[in-house]
């Protein structure tokens, strides 16, 4: 009997090593044992009570059926309204296309810009799952080690380097999962001022408790962004994002939209457009409880020797660097879990350079990130 196999495709996507931590951490809950959840980047706050009654109108309303596949014409109204509001940049609401989530709008991205071995420039550690889009649409991850020293953010310098004849975009995500670092303005100028198409993740703006936000639209045209609801807004279960293209590119994303996703969810439009218009407090406070456990983290990472050398200032991560502990991330991470019942990710999950680090979320509760400091300090002395 002949038995089907993947095909080389799939079968080279590489696991999200998160998940697997998550899932043993589930494993383990329900044989009983007590885990403290410091892996997953999921907000643990409900999601604000106007996206939730805008849901439920819509609903009501019968507003269950397919939408336009760019997205809801209101929607991208209110996405150009809020860059301009927050960012004081123009964008038209027809570069605007509302996605299930902001995965698809990253298969969007990839498919549109890549031919057979074309290339983008990533900075190692990275966000997991980005090589697998690349490779995925038959293009090329090429990595760009950032440094500790260097606050985990590229050099223009070190990006030429790596810059080819297949160089298609150079990728930025910030604020970044994992390291929690924040480019500043200039930052940003400088990598639009390399005269690539930019590919910017800011899925975390809105989550910066130093300095000041930017977006990189403020300093080129020539770039895509990648944006949604699930982080700031505490919508991930919503599986609503969007992407802002060069007019350019649409038409040929909307067409893939068109195939492939049809659109997104018609009533969970209708909460995005609450989100934007009229949760600017409930955000307010979840920031400033973020900020809150973010600098008590930070505290007790210090206490252990293990902070980083540059504070995070954004999203709700910070590394670990465990290197005087081990050269195995992803064995120690699991040596955490089992021994000390507490659910972190390793930092090989984003990339070789991120090898000897270990990943915390602090989107948990204040007294749950407490217990699983006082764990992992107890583990770490018995080693």
């Amino acid at each position: 009997m002949n038995i089907s196999l993947a095909s080389t495709r799939a079968e080279q996507l590489s696991p999200f090593i998160v998940m697997e931590v998550l899932e043993k951490a589930q494993s383990m809950k329900a044989q009983g044992e007590d885990i403290i959840h410091l892996e997953v980047g999921e907000p643990d706050f409900a999601t604000p009570t106007p996206v939730k009654e805008a849901a439920l109108r819509a609903i009501q309303n019968n507003d269950t059926h397919y939408t336009h596949s760019l997205g809801k014409l209101s929607l991208r109204e209110e996405i150009a309204h809020y860059y301009f509001r927050k960012y004081g940049v123009e964008i038209s609401p027809e570069q605007v296309l509302v996605t299930s989530g902001t995965s698809p709008g990253m298969l969007l991205v990839f498919s549109v810009l890549l031919e057979k071995g074309e290339e983008i420039i990533l900075p190692d550690p990275y966000y997991a799952c980005y090589p697998n889009f690349i490779r995925f649409v038959n293009g090329n991850p090429v990595c760009v080690p950032v440094s500790e020293a260097g606050g985990f953010k590229y050099s223009p310098e070190d990006i030429k380097q790596h810059l080819s004849p297949l160089t298609r975009a150079i990728m930025v995500n910030s604020p970044s999962n994992p390291t929690g670092s924040v480019c500043s303005a200039s930052e940003l100028k400088d990598l639009a001022d390399l005269g690539q198409i930019i590919i910017a993740d800011e899925i975390y703006n809105g989550l910066i408790y130093e300095g000041e936000e930017h977006t990189i639209l403020e300093f080129t045209d020539r770039a895509f962004v990648i944006n949604g609801f699930s982080k700031l807004f505490a919508m991930t279960g919503w599986r609503l994002g969007y992407v802002i293209a060069p007019r350019e590119y649409i038409r040929a994303m909307q067409i893939m939209q068109q195939n492939f996703f049809i659109c997104a969810s018609s009533f969970a439009q209708e909460g995005g457009i609450a989100a934007l218009r009229d949760c600017e407090k409930d955000v307010k406070s979840m920031v400033n409880i973020y900020n809150e456990r973010r600098r008590y983290l930070l505290g007790r990472l210090k206490e252990m020797g293990i902070a980083t050398s540059h504070d995070p200032s954004g999203a709700f991560y910070a590394l670990g660097n465990v290197k005087r502990y081990t050269n195995n991330s992803y064995q120690f991470a699991f040596e955490i879990l089992e021994q000390a019942k507490v659910a972190v990710t390793p930092g090989i999950d984003f990339g070789a350079n991120c090898e000897g680090y270990i990943r915390f979320s602090y989107a948990n509760s204040l007294d749950n990130i407490k217990e699983g400091m006082n764990r992992l300090e107890h583990f770490l002395m018995s080693k």
